[in-house]
């Protein structure tokens, strides 16, 4: 696998500041904020249910990650999905870094991404 998730009876903007408010307490930061539906729109004129990937970084995981790969820049930051479900609940989904920096052939990665897998799942459990 290489996500998890969980679907919250909230609104999708409402799902947003709160993902991104529990990203902080575990040390994240958002760099990107990719908004596809208004992509989509505005590229090929489809209309599609809210959606969007934000690109969560914790400076301090990403410095050992790259210390220990200079090329891992290429699986970073970590995405993070909020998306509109037909029934009008909000779905956040997390990328599994330990699933992903299996890609890397060396242990500290693999260990750091543990770590941060870690982290990952405390913000998914702390939005209940």
């Amino acid at each position: 696998m290489y996500g998890f998730n969980m679907t919250l009876d909230t609104p999708f903007a409402a799902a947003v500041e709160k993902v991104t408010e529990a990203l902080k307490t575990e040390g994240f930061g958002v760099l990107s904020d990719i908004d596809v539906q208004a992509t989509l729109k505005a590229k090929l004129g489809i209309d599609t249910p809210a959606y969007r990937i934000l690109g969560a970084c914790n400076p301090q995981f990403a410095h050992r990650a790259l210390t220990a790969e200079p090329d891992i820049g290429l699986l970073l930051p970590c995405n993070v999905i909020v998306r509109t479900e037909p029934d009008g609940r909000t779905t956040i989904g997390f990328m599994d870094p330990a699933a992903v920096l299996t890609l890397v052939d060396k242990p500290e990665v693999h260990e750091l991404g543990k770590e941060v897998r870690a982290r990952l799942q405390r913000v998914r459990d702390s939005l209940r």
